[in-house]
């Protein structure tokens, strides 16, 4: 059995960018950082690793953001289709989704208008978009009107 819930790890390009934009853009608070060596790399599965690790924060829930100085990150900044195996996205409730969308594209994100969606449920108007953190990461931004 589990204990708990621990964290979820993003690998990203740029770590000062990302911090800057789940902190900034999200609300995130940096709660830890750490380097991290060849101690690590028989566990990662990696040759050589040296790495920067930012714990970072939010309403209970905690993201590794994992910059990468060895081995050289692998892959494209794209959004992920939603029926690709494996984590579509990551969703925020949000108060007000107009402006948290823009100040994620501010900040180096992607605001998908075209997967803008409203609905209204017993007259409460439900709003969502779907964005990218500058990596690619899809982000579900849901304003549930209350």
């Amino acid at each position: 059995m589990t204990r708990g819930f621990s964290h979820l790890g993003i690998c990203v390009a740029d770590l000062d960018r990302s911090l800057r934009f789940y902190c900034e853009g999200l609300g995130f608070e940096e709660v830890a950082a750490h380097e991290v060596g060849p101690e690590f790399g028989g566990l990662m599965e990696l040759d050589d690793l040296r790495l920067s690790s930012r714990m970072i924060h939010s309403n209970g829930v905690t993201v590794e953001l994992l910059g990468y100085g060895s081995p050289a990150v692998q892959g494209e900044p794209v959004r992920r289709p939603m029926n690709q195996l494996g984590l579509t996205h990551l969703s925020f409730r949000v108060d007000d989704l107009e402006a948290v969308a823009a100040r994620i594209g501010e900040l180096g994100g992607q605001v998908v208008t075209s997967t803008r969606t409203t609905l209204d449920l017993g007259g409460t108007a439900l709003d969502f978009v779907y964005c990218t953190d500058p990596d690619g990461v899809r982000i579900e931004l849901m304003d549930l009107g209350g």
